[in-house]
């Protein structure tokens, strides 16, 4: 099938949007290709329709767990052949799904970063055959970006053991600076490199193409310009009484971002004490509690999802009205992400950040919090070997399950400091902090199979469970076996919570012993301990980082205090588009717009004044009444035509000027 069968069969749209088009069929030409889409650009459709145009298998690499459940789940709805590997998943379920692909079972495959360095996955790659490789939110790579991944650098890796395979890079926030980093660090030289790289061509008709350079990447830029959308920031001494008469004025769907957990049932609570539809949502939820709230959400059960920065990626709901920041983002970058989810239809939407004095020296105590004295990291790093009781010169290799609340009571930290230390420690490479780690669910069977078999009043849900685990799995009458609740859904005909309850209703009864999902932090020992003050943070892992915080916290502060630069000019010059024009819809647009309105009718409060007196004869003060105007604008234009001797009063009579 060609590319328009294939967009119309499984996604049902007549035509492709923006620079979908020119991105398939570079990819199809063989080319190492950069995607420039926003938020809502349609960036999944770029590889899954030429995954299915291909043979083979396009792995997709994605730091993002929700985001690969929840399209593979999509995928396999539509009949396409997708799986997903992750951390968390068995050893036995992870080689099912390698092999699977080697003998072309999957087109698909969802593969998280940190994945690309098991031993397993490279000695499988190599028996594939690959299409190609997506790179998805790919400034994940670039360490001038906002949101640095270690792990995505050894993707170059991957690329020399799949020699002549291109790659697609994705991402919706890119500076200049990082585009430019995005293709350095993807590419590859030697006979390792894709065979058909070469000149770009012509310019695409959904935005702009550049020809390859060095790299050979073919670069294909969509404008992040959103037109539906109008940049608010609004002065709020009450964050709170504002949201309300925001969310009050404003219709439909919204999304409120705040940035602690905490805070986001607070503000739900408040919400909904005032009239306003609210659930919240965050990464310490429990799954199956999360994706009920999500899809209250989506089916407009409850209008205001309130939630951290864990809510959105891979979101697909168009109709979002208005996204509202309570809290400042750290970054542009992240601020212009979560903005993005508002208005995907291309209806009228809105994007407001409620600010105030108090924000300006919480982003600038951010700095200290994100990059702690070195000193104090050494500090963590000796408490973190008390912890576990790893002796200098030993823990190496050495994994520990990491509570930070109970680490932070034994010894008198603050976890947001602590959280910072882990990851400065990580990136030096002394330990591995992999945050919220997620843990499989598992189910085995206590009752035998003949007991099972001759089991009455069985409800039709459980029944129906119980037949899906037996088809899926094996040896759940001898031990644990990991679960994917998501497939059991779909085979069962039920939700993934109707699954997770149906499950916890079988535990009860004594037919199975479940162990839910759980995500639960850890800690790898990545070297052997050493003394702390023998400690080494290299530039690249402290100071460099530490400036370009600094300089995105100042970005942001730049944005927040703007009062005289189209918002939407601000951002888009951010990201290095020059050639924007005003918006007309942001607050300082709006601002501008009345000035000039009062200005103009000041203009024509004095013609109306000089229209008056035309006649070179004495008017009463009074006579300027029959003047249509207000009497602010009449009072400003008397004036200025006075001090211009324009004309005169005497007595209380005007005259036109000599």
């Amino acid at each position: 099938m060609d590319i328009q069968s294939i967009l119309k069969r499984y996604w049902g749209y007549d035509s492709f949007r923006g620079i979908q088009r020119e991105i398939i069929e570079s990819i199809l030409g063989g080319h190492d290709t950069l995607g420039l889409m926003p938020t809502g650009g349609g960036k999944s459709i770029t590889f899954q329709v030429p995954a299915l145009a291909m043979e083979g298998t396009c792995i997709v690499i994605t730091p993002l767990i929700a985001l690969m459940k929840d399209q593979v789940h999509n995928l396999r709805r539509h009949g396409i052949k997708a799986a997903a590997i992750y951390s968390g998943l068995s050893h036995d379920t992870i080689l099912t799904i390698l092999e699977n692909a080697i003998f072309g079972a999957v087109r698909i495959l969802y593969v998280s970063p940190e994945r690309l360095q098991s031993e397993l996955f490279q000695t499988k790659l190599q028996h594939m055959k690959v299409s190609f490789l997506t790179v998805d939110e790919a400034h994940c790579i670039s360490q001038w970006g906002y949101d640095f991944r270690p792990s995505y650098l050894h993707i170059a890796d991957i690329r020399r053991l799949v020699p002549g395979v291109p790659v697609l890079a994705l991402t919706a926030t890119a500076t200049p600076v990082v585009v430019k980093d995005i293709q350095e660090k993807l590419t590859v030289t030697g006979p390792e490199k894709a065979g058909n790289a070469g000149n770009a061509g012509n310019t695409g008709k959904g935005g702009e193409t550049e020809e390859a350079g060095e790299t050979g990447f073919h670069v294909f830029r969509m404008s992040f310009e959103r037109k539906n959308l109008a940049y608010i920031v609004r002065q709020a001494a009450d964050k709170r009484d504002e949201l309300i008469h925001i969310l009050s004025h404003v219709e439909g769907c919204a999304i409120v971002y705040a940035r602690s957990r905490a805070r986001t049932r607070e503000i739900a609570e408040l919400l909904n004490a005032a009239g306003i539809t609210a659930t919240f949502y965050h990464a310490g939820l429990e799954n199956v509690t999360k994706d009920e709230r999500q899809k209250k959400w989506v089916e407009d059960k409850v209008r205001v999802m309130v939630a951290t920065n864990a809510f959105g990626m891979g979101i697909d709901k168009p109709d979002v009205r208005i996204v509202v920041h309570v809290d400042c983002p750290d970054s542009i970058e992240a601020y212009f992400q979560e903005a993005g989810r508002a208005g995907r239809d291309g209806q009228k939407s809105y994007a407001v950040l409620l600010y105030n004095d108090h924000d300006h020296a919480k982003l600038l105590r951010r700095i200290s919090d994100t990059f702690p004295e070195k000193d104090y990291v050494r500090k963590v790093y000796d408490h973190l070997a008390y912890y576990y009781q790893i002796a200098t010169g030993s823990g190496y290799n050495r994994v520990f399950e990491f509570s930070i609340d109970d680490f932070c009571q034994k010894f008198r930290h603050f976890p947001v400091q602590v959280l910072s230390a882990l990851q400065i420690l990580n990136r030096a490479g002394y330990i591995e902090y992999i945050e919220e780690q997620e843990a499989q669910a598992g189910v085995q069977f206590i009752l035998s199979r003949d007991q099972l078999y001759r089991l009455d009043h069985s409800e039709p849900q459980e029944e129906r469970v119980i037949t899906a685990l037996l088809r899926n799995y094996g040896g759940l009458f001898s031990g644990f076996c990991y679960i994917d609740e998501a497939l059991l859904a779909s085979q069962s005909g039920l939700t993934i919570p109707q699954v997770y309850l149906t499950l916890k209703q079988l535990s009860m009864k004594r037919i199975v012993r479940f162990k839910p999902q759980k995500r639960t932090p850890y800690v790898r020992y990545l070297q052997r301990r050493e003394d702390s003050e023998h400690l080494m943070f290299p530039p690249e892992t402290y100071e460099d980082l530490k400036q370009r915080y600094t300089d995105r916290i100042h970005a942001m502060l730049n944005y927040t205090q703007n009062n005289s630069r189209c918002r939407s000019r601000l951002l888009l010059h951010y990201f290095g588009e020059e050639d924007s024009h005003d918006c007309r819809q942001c607050d300082v647009c709006l601002h501008g717009q009345a000035m000039a309105d009062t200005v103009g009718k000041s203009l024509s409060a004095e013609e109306s004044i000089i229209q008056l007196l035309a006649d070179h004869k004495p008017h009463h003060i009074t006579q300027l009444r029959s003047i249509p105007l207000p009497y602010e604008q009449i009072d400003a234009a008397l004036h200025t035509l006075m001090q211009e001797e324009k004309i005169v009063q005497e007595d209380g009579f005007l005259m036109k000027g000599s």
